[in-house]
């Protein structure tokens, strides 16, 4: 699956509706999310955007890679799957 973008760099005030507007313009989007903290509920900076398909999806990393949204550059590129990480499920140390 090739077409799940992930998009770095975003302000603090960048929204899943900002997000759908900009790739839109690129192809048809199935999904936007913007990835929030857990517990202080604020963007993260970043999120992921799924394309229609693969050539949207190539399309929109070809035009919007590097450009500036919102007084940011951003990046865009292919999502890599999630990793596991180490220690999860347990709880922070103190």
């Amino acid at each position: 699956m090739q077409n799940r973008l992930y998009v770095g760099g975003l302000a603090p005030d960048v929204t899943e509706a900002d997000l759908l507007a900009l790739f839109s313009q690129h192809g048809s989007v199935t999904e936007a999310s913007v990835v929030l903290d857990r517990f202080t509920r604020k963007s993260r900076g970043f999120g992921f955007v799924t394309m229609a398909s693969d050539t949207a999806a190539q399309a929109a990393i070809q035009k919007l890679n590097g450009t500036i949204f919102k007084g940011r550059t951003i990046t865009v590129n292919v999502a890599r799957p999630r990793e596991e990480r180490p220690g999860t499920g347990h709880t922070r140390p103190r």
